[in-house]
């Protein structure tokens, strides 16, 4: 976990830069593929709404937080208050550094002459990709805590969370409201984010359960 944290950290610092530098060879990448695929959605009505639909309410940044929100209140209703407000304090935290890159970096986003979505505010990162990868991995993250991986139903767990990630990203990137920097750059640190929640939660895990240990130990002492 230590090392996706550091790897997905260092990787999202060198885009961030490559994006605000405006490196020609990515410049070159993102606007191939995107009028590639801006011509398939011009070109495909049905397709296009498909992916409307997905991005737009399946997997929209409203419908994640949504369920992240009932997770906090079962975390918070089984009397895990720790963790409810742990996950809780990693979307929040995610959505600031999400919004203040947005500002810092002013990217603006795919700009069509015959354009088939629209989308506000700035391009770097892809707050749906961001959204999407922050909460799939805190909620695989929380059912792991209490679901044994073995588990039947774990895969299909699993599976549709990694579907949902990386099927947001290609519906932003098809409706032409991100480049394909943008999208990466969102995964990257919302992984970032998540590896380091729990990272940390861990460590604090750790330092509570030895000092409960030491103050076992000394209460023993005093009473022999």
């Amino acid at each position: 976990m230590r090392i996706s944290a550091v790897v997905s950290g260092v990787l999202a610092v060198l885009l961030l830069v490559l994006v605000a530098v405006g490196w020609p060879p990515l410049l070159a990448f993102d606007r191939d593929v995107s009028e590639a695929l801006h011509r398939s959605a011009v070109a495909e009505p049905g397709l296009t709404r498909l992916n409307r639909i997905l991005s737009d309410w399946v997997w929209d940044p409203v419908t994640w937080r949504v369920l992240v929100t009932v997770a906090v209140l079962v975390l918070w209703w089984r009397r895990e208050r720790l963790l409810a407000l742990w996950v809780a304090a990693t979307v929040l935290s995610a959505w600031g550094l999400q919004q203040g890159l947005k500002a810092l970096t002013g990217r603006e986003r795919p700009s069509w002459p015959d354009p088939v979505d629209s989308a506000p505010y700035e391009a770097f990162p892809s707050g749906h990709a961001m959204t999407a990868a922050v909460v799939c991995g805190l909620l695989l993250w929380v059912l792991a805590l209490h679901w044994r991986e073995s588990r039947p139903g774990w895969g299909t767990l699993a599976g549709a969370a990694l579907v949902s990630v990386l099927g947001v990203g290609w519906t932003r990137v098809y409706l032409g409201v991100h480049w394909p920097s943008d999208v990466l750059g969102g995964w990257l640190l919302g992984w970032c984010c998540v590896a380091v929640a729990i990272l940390t939660y861990r460590r604090l895990g750790t330092r509570t359960t030895t000092a409960d240990r030491k103050d076992t130990g000394g209460r023993m002492g005093e009473t022999s």
